[in-house]
Parts: C-alpha cells; sequence; structure tokens
C-alpha cells in the first residue's frame, strides 16, 4: 500500500496559503486592533462643564473636566487586553482552543462595542464617577461632550471581531502545532516559507529551523 507524501502535501498547502490566512498576519491583525481599542481608553472620551456653585463646595478651582476612557467605560480596559491575549494565543492553540478563543474575543469585542456604545448614549451617566469625584456630589448635572474616541472604540471593536472570525477559515492553513492535533509523526518538516511564529514552534519542539 502506498504511503502518502505528507512533506509534499504540507508544501502544497504552505505554498497555497492566501495572504489573509498566513498566521502571523491574523496575530498581528488581531493584536494591533486590540491595542488600538486600549490605546482609545487613554485618551478623553467626555469633557465635562462643571456647575461654578459645585465645584465651589468642593473647594476646587476646575470647573473643566476630562474623563479618560478608562474611567468613562472600565470595562474596555479588561476586554482589549482579552483580546489581545486571545489573539497572541491562538497562533499556538490547537484547532478546538482556536474555536474557543476566536469566541472568547469575539465575545470581548461585543463588550468593547457594548460598552463604548452606552458611552455614546448616555455620556453623563458615565461622567457621574468623575464628576463626584471632582466635585464630592453624586447625581450632579452638568453639560457634557463626547469626543471621537468612544465611536473609534466603536468602530475597533467590530473589526476586531470580525478579524477573529477569521482565525476560523483560515487556520486551515496552518500546520499542526500540538502533538493531538498532528496526523503522523517522525515526518519531516514541511518544507516552503516559514514564518518567525512557525521557526519558534519548532526550536520548542526540539527541531532546528536552520
Amino acid at each position: 500500500m502506498p504511503v502518502p507524501d505528507v512533506t509534499a502535501g504540507n508544501t502544497a498547502k504552505a505554498a497555497g496559503t492566501p495572504a489573509w490566512a498566513r498566521k502571523s498576519t491574523l496575530v498581528l491583525l488581531v493584536a494591533a486592533l486590540a491595542l488600538a481599542v486600549f490605546g482609545t481608553t487613554t485618551q478623553t472620551w467626555i469633557t465635562v462643564s462643571l456647575d461654578p456653585d459645585q465645584v465651589g463646595q468642593a473647594g476646587s478651582a476646575q470647573t473643566a473636566l476630562q474623563v479618560q476612557g478608562s474611567k468613562a467605560a472600565t470595562t474596555v480596559t479588561a476586554l482589549a487586553l482579552v483580546a489581545l491575549a486571545g489573539g497572541l494565543a491562538a497562533a499556538i492553540a490547537g484547532r478546538i482552543a482556536r474555536w474557543i478563543i476566536t469566541a472568547i474575543i469575539v465575545l470581548a469585542s461585543a463588550g468593547i462595542v457594548a460598552a463604548a456604545a452606552t458611552v455614546l448614549a448616555d455620556p453623563l451617566s458615565a461622567a457621574q464617577g468623575s464628576i463626584a469625584a471632582a466635585t464630592g456630589v453624586t447625581g450632579s448635572s452638568a453639560e457634557v461632550g463626547v469626543t471621537a474616541f468612544p465611536a473609534i472604540a466603536v468602530v475597533v471593536g467590530v473589526l476586531l471581531a470580525l478579524g477573529a472570525l477569521l482565525i476560523i477559515p483560515a487556520g486551515r492553513y496552518w500546520k499542526s502545532r500540538t502533538k493531538y492535533d498532528a496526523r503522523t509523526t517522525g515526518s519531516a518538516p514541511a518544507a516552503g516559507p516559514v514564518d518567525e511564529i512557525d521557526s519558534w514552534d519548532r526550536l520548542s519542539r526540539g527541531d532546528d529551523p536552520t
């Protein structure tokens, strides 16, 4: 019975990998989008014009308040870090684990979009914590303005979910990463282009990619 040429199959598979399905491309895409969401939370999301009477009660000369995204929507920061960790983990995960990781990133993205959209819908409520800290008064009414960063977080959150969903079809082109996914053992390493992630995985298995 003829033995299938696994090496040749892997070579053809690597050579036929579309650019969008390359592991390094998708991992970098998800990581960049997650970092972009995280970056928006370091910027001002809400500007608040405080009531001078309330500011006087607090004994402060500050009448304008800038609320960062990390304070207006605290969950966005945490969810962005979850998505970042998930994207990096997908690089070394097996087939089943990639499905789980993709679900986690999509859920994190949905949470990011929901939290940022809530700020856009009701910025005064989102700023109440910062207003109370500045004036010592809770439930205050004030003039608020919203910057572009919550909307940017919504857009990037949607793109992050779409990028995560690409992991599933792209995973068909990725070589097996664990002994549980491998169809054969002791076969020669696949020929073709090898990216940095492939080299690292082969080193972790004791192979010398050079």
